[in-house]
Parts: structure tokens; C-alpha cells; sequence
């Protein structure tokens, strides 16, 4: 599935969550948005070390 094929399918779910309350909307949105980093570091792209690191390590 490419980039624009999930973007569509996100779409689709947000509009359908929009419709049944803001609520909704922000809660589908936040867990779209795990649901992205998890897919990224699953699939390599996301290197997490850097963020946890605090910035220990280099320049000491």
C-alpha cells in the first residue's frame, strides 16, 4: 500500500469519526498517530534511539 493509499483510507476514517463528534475525531487522530510511529520504527524508517538518548553520548 503506498503513501497515497493509506492517506485516503485516513481520510475516510477521520471524516467518519468527525461525524459522530469532535471527540472522536481527536481520539482517532491520536491513535492514527501512534499507529504511524509504531508502523515507521516497525518498518525501519524511525530510528527512536535519538529521541531517548537524551543527547548523552556525543558530546561528552
Amino acid at each position: 500500500m503506498n503513501a497515497t493509499q493509506t492517506g485516503i483510507i485516513a481520510g475516510l476514517v477521520l471524516g467518519l469519526a468527525a461525524t459522530q463528534g469532535f471527540l472522536a475525531f481527536v481520539i482517532t487522530l491520536a491513535i492514527g498517530f501512534v499507529g504511524l510511529v509504531v508502523g515507521r520504527v516497525i518498518d525501519g524508517e524511525l530510528d527512536l534511539s535519538d529521541v531517548f538518548s537524551g543527547g548523552r553520548g556525543k558530546d561528552r
